[in-house]
């Protein structure tokens, strides 16, 4: 299943493609690993980050701010 597009903002700065200025983005989270916490078994442990994916050329955008809102949007 497709994931529906979304916007997003942080405060009152939306977020705009560092490529194309789309505005359209998938998100995923992202695990942040670090070799220390894989090699101890505790990758669970990691840090992870909001990743905006550009719905029109595809740049991988990751936030690690909590402070990001997602909000749903018509394609």
């Amino acid at each position: 299943m497709a994931r529906k597009p979304v916007r997003a903002a942080i405060g009152e700065v939306w977020i705009t493609c560092q490529v194309c200025d789309g505005d359209l983005f998938r998100d995923r989270e992202v695990k942040l690993n670090s070799s220390g916490a894989e090699f101890m078994n505790l990758a669970w442990a990691n840090e992870s980050a909001t990743g905006l994916i550009c719905w029109i050329c595809g740049y991988v955008h990751l936030f690690a701010n909590r402070d990001i809102k997602l909000y749903k949007a018509d394609k």
